[in-house]
């Protein structure tokens, strides 16, 4: 009998764990302190923002779990809406150390050839000495300098992820990256931003480029017609629940065992997907006898669904509903 291994989310814990018993508290709370106000500014940045091995071994305590759950829920929705598909091949560009490879490897277990392409090379080669830790990664995947936005074209491969890239780019570069991917994916492309109405609009202009590409929306969105958010009232967004080590509590001065990772992102394919009949769009609201649904429906509306217990099981799956889930036969 073949020893049990480590699922990847508490493979990749372990191998942070370790990274960080080597780097000073009080120099990972400098440089956390730094990433945290560029990863809360509006300005593009034209540099990299991880410029050494400390800035990235701190990115990687403060970021990395947070953006492996939020990507793994943005995959695992695609995989709902493609069922019997696994990719091929993965790139995964500004992928930095790696959180979305290790996702992906969770959604979709066994190797495939996969590419991170970043411009920091400190990320890069902390993405490799991490994935080392996971044997599957540490065989199949590539790590390559590259400045995002740039002209060379990546090689055509079955899945792109962008995540939380878009948000350091210019106007011009983000188009760039998007176009680069919606050229590249043979299969799909998904995107991820944090869950700001900043990021939400982001998503939506890389969504509107997926389609007019000849994507379509398998995810979040049961529809490929236009987002019925008025601009300007409300914004998009899902929620994915970070367990937190005792060395993440303290790199990020928190006490719970947990954080909520607010994030929003579009999952788009080539072929035609199963998408959900309805999207959950925000907390199910769980009152006397009754809940609350707030859907997006594949006709493209918003609407509020009241399911009580006259309606049986319906009832009871609408009690177990959570938030980003699909809803419906």
């Amino acid at each position: 009998m073949n020893a049990p291994t480590d699922h990847p989310a508490d493979t990749l814990r372990k191998a942070l764990a370790t990274l960080l018993e080597h780097l000073p508290p009080s120099q990972a709370t400098r440089a956390v302190d730094r990433l945290i106000a560029n990863y809360r500014g509006t300005t593009p940045t034209d540099a990299p923002i991880l410029r050494d091995r400390a800035d990235v071994a701190a990115y990687a305590a403060y970021r990395m779990p947070a953006t492996f759950e939020a990507v793994r829920a943005a995959l695992d929705a695609l995989a709902d809406a493609t069922p019997g598909w696994t990719p091929a091949g993965h790139l995964d560009i500004g992928g930095g150390t790696g959180a979305a490879v290790w996702a992906a490897r969770d959604v979709w277990p066994g190797e495939r050839a996969t590419t991170v392409l970043d411009w920091s090379e400190p990320a890069l080669a902390l993405g490799r000495e991490l994935a080392a830790a996971e044997p599957q990664l540490a065989s199949s995947v590539t790590w390559e300098r590259a400045r995002i936005g740039a002209s060379s074209e990546p090689a055509p491969t079955a899945l792109v992820t962008v995540s939380y890239v878009l948000k350091e780019l210019t106007e011009a570069d983000r188009a760039s990256v998007v176009d680069t991917a919606a050229r590249t994916a043979t299969d799909a492309v998904v995107i991820i931003e944090p869950g700001t109405p900043d990021g939400y609009t982001r998503v939506i202009e890389a969504r509107d480029r997926l389609i007019a590409a000849g994507f379509h929306i398998a995810a979040p969105c049961p529809h490929s017609a236009a987002c019925p958010i008025v601009p300007g009232t409300d914004w998009c967004h899902f929620s994915a629940r970070v367990s937190r080590s005792s060395l993440h509590r303290q790199v990020k001065g928190g006490s719970l065992a947990y954080e909520d990772e607010k994030f929003a992102y579009v999952a788009a394919t080539r072929s035609a997907p199963e998408p959900a009949p309805a999207r959950i769009v925000r907390k199910p609201q769980i009152r006397k006898g009754q809940v609350l649904l707030d859907l997006c429906e594949v006709q493209g509306t918003l609407t509020r669904t009241t399911v009580t217990k006259k309606h049986g099981s319906l009832y009871r799956g609408a009690r177990d509903a959570e938030w980003g889930d699909a809803w419906g036969e």
